[in-house]
């Protein structure tokens, strides 16, 4: 039923089991696996003349943004490797990341969106957001929420 399954991480501690989870999930499906980071976009935040003392340029920015996705991804292909499920791994810039996350399924073809959800609710679901709540609502391709 599912051939291709899109694992976004953030790194977090829930994030990291629900990519083994994925992994379970996949292997049982004889399914591909293909970890997915969302990266921030460069944006200047000055204010008229002001230009922040620690500000970096968007090169700098790119470096460290895609060693971090680098690290984060590197873990979910050990997790594959481990499980013996076929994976492959891309990280892209988006404004957020539940759109990244949508983009990625429809652009690779994803049956099946694998994600973990904080379960903020509350004040603190209001102000962060639900980034796989954004999904949910927003992806045509199913989700299924790991908590």
């Amino acid at each position: 039923m599912f051939r291709k399954i899109l694992v976004p991480t953030d790194n977090s501690a829930l994030s990291r089991k629900a990519v083994k989870a994925a992994m379970a999930f996949a292997r049982i499906h004889k399914a591909k696996v293909i970890g997915f980071h969302a990266t921030e976009r460069f944006e200047v935040l000055a204010y008229g003349e002001y230009f922040p003392p620690d500000l970096v340029n968007a090169a700098e920015w790119d470096k460290r943004v895609q060693r971090v996705a680098e690290k984060v991804l590197a873990m979910v292909e050990k997790e594959a490797r481990a499980a013996k499920v076929a994976c492959e791994t891309l990280q892209a810039p988006a404004m957020s990341p539940w759109e990244g996350i949508v983009e990625a399924a429809r652009k690779n073809k994803c049956d099946l969106i694998f994600m973990a959800s904080h379960g903020r609710t509350g004040l603190g679901g209001l102000l962060l957001g639900s980034q796989s709540s954004k999904v949910l609502s927003h992806s045509k391709t199913p989700v299924l929420i790991y908590k």
